[in-house]
């Protein structure tokens, strides 16, 4: 067996060349494909130390994980692969760049966020020390959706632990729905922006609109959007881990505010929005405007409930003040503006005509009518518009996934950005 301290002899020079990372398998049938990404993260040049628990073991051998890795691999927190000087659950988590949990199951999300250390992936994870933990998860649709997990999950989000969405297919029982590991390729890409785009905005100031507003009707009703908030919460938790000072400004959603940002502001109104975007805005070196805020509102929203027997047959709605111009009109030399375009008909059209209007370096074009597109879901499929002519399609992944490369478009174009001298 080879030396469990040294780097894998058989690692090529790769993006990921000197980077460690331990890799958690759980019991999962897609428990298969980490067998594939435990090959393409030694491939990109990565040291791989897997730690299998005892349900995985029920659907891959440590044979197998031993043979494309390297290194040892381990299950039982008693044992000792580095030596009888060395406690191998301290010792995985002090070599660690980071750790992936892929696929991780219902049972160890529970178990992970319980504080459980009865097994030697646990163990790794409760003697962690600030190393960044992602979090690839795989189980039944039903199951993903459960309360109790997702509990779980927001318990982990809190603690700092990044989550890679789970796709939409076909499961292993027949059905089509959320709940399967995403592919191994998107995996790499995300280990990638954790480990080597960690700093790339540090010392930006970034500020991201998220969420719908709501215009009141009467104390009661409103007019809102289908807006969940999940992109531009994706971009600011991304922005956050790659360094930058992250001013969110969120309208009503039911998510956690990512950990690590500099300030969160809620707005419930455009109006209210309005209010907190502009004064910070000359601030900002990038401003990402994912919020949907709405286009219209009452023209008189009433002081008192509406009753049935009113027979309100119609509501006159009014212009929202569009200030995404004014942001335009007063951009700062070297500040980069980033909107966003949901569109249902010619969209490139609508789309380059906002980037044109608004003075945008960057948007984002959003057919919601695709199926992994949209509001409300874990995942996005998006073309990026750059004012220089650019254009990029991306694939439908995960919108934590598509927040790291609207993110790459924008340090490219900040690195590039006039400095004053």
């Amino acid at each position: 067996m080879s030396n469990p301290g040294a780097t894998n002899a058989r690692a090529v020079a790769g993006s990921l060349s000197g980077k460690t990372i331990v890799l958690g398998v759980s019991g999962s049938i897609s428990a298969y494909k980490a067998a594939d990404l435990c090959s393409k993260l030694v491939q990109e040049g990565a040291t791989v130390y897997p730690i299998l628990t005892r349900s995985a073991l029920r659907f891959v051998q440590p044979a197998t994980f031993w043979g494309l890795a390297g290194q040892p691999v381990s299950t039982d927190t008693f044992e000792e692969p580095f030596g009888p000087t060395e406690i191998a659950h301290l010792r995985y988590a002090e070599l660690a760049d980071v750790i992936v949990l892929a696929p991780t199951s219902a049972d160890l999300l529970a178990r992970v966020a319980h504080g459980f250390a009865d097994d030697m992936l646990t163990a790794t994870l409760i003697a962690n020390a600030g190393k960044p933990v992602l979090v690839a998860p795989a189980m039944n649709t039903d199951m993903w959706a459960n309360a109790a997990v997702q509990e779980n999950r927001q318990i982990l989000e809190r603690r700092g632990y990044t989550f890679i969405e789970p796709g939409v297919g076909r499961l292993a029982e027949g059905v089509v729905g959320a709940g399967r590991l995403a592919e191994p390729p998107e995996i790499v890409e995300i280990i990638k922006h954790t480990l080597l785009a960690a700093n790339d905005l540090a010392g930006c100031r970034i500020l991201v609109t998220a969420g719908p507003t709501r215009e009141a009707i009467d104390p009661v009703r409103f007019i809102s959007n289908r807006s969940s908030g999940k992109m531009g919460y994706a971009l600011a938790e991304a922005a956050a881990a790659r360094g930058a000072t992250v001013t969110l400004v969120t309208g009503p959603t039911r998510l956690t505010a990512p950990p690590g940002l500099a300030e969160v502001v809620l707005a419930e109104t455009a109006a209210q929005m309005q209010e907190a975007v502009l004064p910070r805005a000359a601030a900002q070196d990038v401003i990402i405007q994912a919020a949907a805020i709405a286009d219209f509102r009452p023209a008189r929203p009433a002081a008192q409930k509406i009753k049935k027997s009113h027979n309100v047959t119609a509501i006159e709605l009014e212009p929202t003040v569009d200030f995404s111009l004014t942001l335009g009109a007063r951009k700062p030399a070297g500040q980069i503006l980033v909107g966003f375009a949901a569109e249902t008909e010619r969209t490139e059209e609508n789309a380059l005509a906002k980037l044109r209007a608004k003075n945008l370096d960057l948007i984002v074009l959003n057919d919601v009518t695709r199926p992994g597109a949209g509001f409300d879901i874990d995942t996005n499929i998006v073309t990026l518009y750059g004012a220089d002519g650019s254009v990029s399609e991306l694939p439908q992944m995960s919108k934590r996934a598509v927040a790291d490369a609207i993110l790459d478009a924008v340090v490219a174009r900040w690195n590039n950005r006039p400095v004053s001298g």
